[in-house]
């Protein structure tokens, strides 16, 4: 019954000019306790005189408190901006006060407005401390009331600097909030030991079993905002050895209006632990870009296709055509679009392989930029299916391309990876014929082709996170092909950042590529998911050495042989120098691949892809048998 009221009052706030009245009866009682203090606690003044300023007090305290709007605030909720108002206010009081006070005694005003200058100051003193005071001790009634009703969890903030204590307003302002902070956790000698709002500053290495048995503690809150991903993975492994939930505090770019919400505080994720600071574009000329255009994205069904139309979203777009030939998927972006009132859409099931239908559309709908992100990309299964990948890879490329010409498109933006660059596999050496043939296309119109490279994209559609988030669940082996291979990673927000600014800024034959930073390894990569899904390794969950898939390197690269970059605007995006090409000779040989395609087995479909590029080696496959005629 009790849990009840206290709710139904929680739903409402106490009325504005309830709480000003409030304030001030406070006023008139610490006016007439300035005259107790000043005279000695003694009733040695004239009470007819008191009485008689009491109204003007009374009235300057109301102008005083309706200027700075003191009496707006949620009382449970009083922060430091309720603080600096209520001072403000006061300080306004005793000004207007001490100004009559000195006109009344130069015109010979009526003497209530003659007021010591000794009551004045004390009365200062003494409103700042009944106010503030009161705000504060309704606030904590309020949240003692209310946490006798409602599960509470104890939580330790690590981190004691200004951060520390954001996050520490924000829980205890919020409501809903059931978390408890018992004390801080840092790594500063000088705060250790020492106390926040009575509460405990302690060392790190003082968080233990028995330390976490004691005071209960369930959860930490990292809330560090320069932290090292290697000091973040070495905090977060020992509190889920202590087993203990870890969240962390967003960047302050990413607070909402600048103020630190709880619901922003989320768990620790393993884009959190790449090693990075994550790269962000912000480029105004993006706005008139897309301004007003019809835009094509093909394989907008899949990780990469269906972030860019969420970030072309954002524009203002005339038109927007989602390609691709995957119904459920594309049916799912399409009902996203439509639940979150995007407008000006059309999701299209279609083949970038079939010419005539790619016809059709582009007659259709007369697009100006084209997104080509459709692609065949698993490296394993376009090793045995090479016919597929020229198939996708290079033909629907091929197609797009030649019909952007045809229908002079503004720009073509060609969605490439970094397996394309000394390619050890099919997919890798069909997507760098498709980035060879879009270049031989820049000097044949007036369409732009431009085309971007990156690494693995974390949590795109077979990517190797979601693979060992589902390894974890099923309770392991997490598979690593070899224990020393690495790889590039970014999250696919970056990715399509890439694009989109790749678009804005190309000028046609550009490939653009990504300062990464360095490499992840992906034995550490599993170990630390292991760690971040609270489970020990090798423990709970171990890692299993299965051997390199066929066409797999060990290490990934963003430049081929005989490239270098050349610097953009922007610090983390630079430019491939590209050998010069030999048009004619490449279109030859594209243009056999693509019409004999069909007509051939895997191996004299690898041997044509292994002519256009010489630096294609094949690793660990079958079709190393041609590298060795060589």
């Amino acid at each position: 019954m009790i849990s009840r009221l206290l709710h139904r009052i929680s739903q409402r706030y106490a009325s504005k000019w309830f709480i000003l009245l409030i304030d001030l009866c406070i006023v008139i009682f610490t006016f007439f306790f300035a005259y107790i203090i000043r005279f000695n606690f003694q009733i040695e003044f004239d009470v007819d005189e008191l009485l008689n300023q009491l109204p003007y007090v009374f009235f300057a305290a109301l102008i005083s408190f309706l200027l700075v709007g003191s009496h707006k605030g949620v009382v449970r909720f009083t922060g430091f901006k309720d603080v600096v108002n209520i001072i403000i206010g006061v300080n306004i009081l005793a000004t207007i006060l001490i100004i009559t006070t000195f006109l009344s005694r130069q015109y010979d005003f009526e003497e209530y407005y003659n007021i010591p200058g000794s009551i004045v100051y004390i009365h200062l003193l003494l409103n700042i401390l009944f106010l503030i005071g009161f705000k504060f001790f309704v606030k904590s009634l309020y949240n003692n009331l209310t946490q006798d009703f409602k599960s509470q969890k104890n939580v330790l903030i690590f981190g004691a600097g200004s951060s520390g204590m954001i996050t520490y307003d924000a829980i205890n302002n919020d409501p809903a909030s059931q978390s408890e902070v018992i004390g801080f956790i840092d790594d500063n000698d000088q705060k250790i030991g020492k106390k926040i709002n009575l509460l405990t500053v302690y060392a790190f290495n003082k968080i233990n079993p028995s330390f976490i048995e004691k005071h209960q503690v369930e959860e930490v809150i990292i809330s560090i905002q320069t932290i090292e991903s290697a000091r973040l993975l070495e905090i977060t492994g020992k509190l889920f050895s202590l087993g203990l939930k870890v969240k962390i505090v967003p960047p302050v770019k990413q607070w909402i209006d600048g103020d630190l919400s709880v619901v922003q505080i989320k768990e620790v994720k393993i884009e959190d632990l790449l090693g990075r600071e994550p790269i962000s574009i912000a480029n105004p000329e993006m706005i008139d870009e897309y301004e007003n255009q019809i835009i094509f994205i093909t394989g907008a069904a899949g990780s990469i296709g269906s972030e860019i139309a969420r970030k072309v979203a954002q524009y203002n777009y005339k038109k927007l055509i989602l390609i691709d030939s995957a119904e459920s998927a594309l049916y799912d972006i399409e009902q996203e679009f439509v639940q979150s009132g995007k407008s000006r859409f059309i999701a299209v099931i279609a083949d970038v392989r079939d010419n005539k239908r790619m016809e059709q559309l582009f007659d259709q709908y007369k697009p100006k930029i084209v997104f080509h992100a459709a692609a065949y990309k698993h490296v394993p299964l376009m090793e045995n299916n090479p016919y597929e990948a020229v198939s996708v890879n290079i033909i629907g490329t091929k197609n797009m391309a030649d019909l952007s010409v045809k229908h002079s498109v503004k720009k073509f933006v060609l969605i490439s990876t970094d397996k394309a660059v000394n390619p050890t596999n099919v997919m890798g050496a069909t997507k760098r014929i498709a980035e060879l043939y879009v270049n031989c296309l820049q000097i044949k119109g007036s369409t732009k082709f431009i085309t971007t490279r990156f690494g693995n994209v974390l949590g795109s559609n077979g990517s190797v996170i979601p693979l060992f988030k589902k390894q974890i669940d099923s309770g392991g082996p997490l598979t690593v092909t070899h224990k020393d291979i690495t790889r590039y990673f970014m999250t696919i927000s970056e990715a399509c950042q890439l694009v989109l600014e790749a678009a804005t800024m190309g000028n046609g034959g550009e490939i653009f590529v990504f300062d990464m930073g360095k490499s992840v390894k992906i034995y550490d990569l599993a170990v630390n998911m292991i760690i971040l899904s609270g489970l020990r390794f090798p423990e709970d969950i171990d890692i299993k050495i299965t051997g390199l898939r066929p066409g797999e390197k060990i290490y990934e690269e963003l430049l081929a042989d005989g490239e270098n970059t050349r610097p953009t605007y922007h610090e983390k995006i630079m430019i491939a120098k590209t050998k010069k090409l030999e048009v004619v000779e490449i279109e030859e040989r594209i243009e056999r691949l693509c019409l004999t395609n069909t007509k051939m087995q895997n191996l004299e479909i690898v041997s044509i892809i292994k002519e256009i590029v010489p630096e294609y080696r094949s690793n660990n496959s079958t079709f190393e048998v041609l590298d060795i005629k060589k």
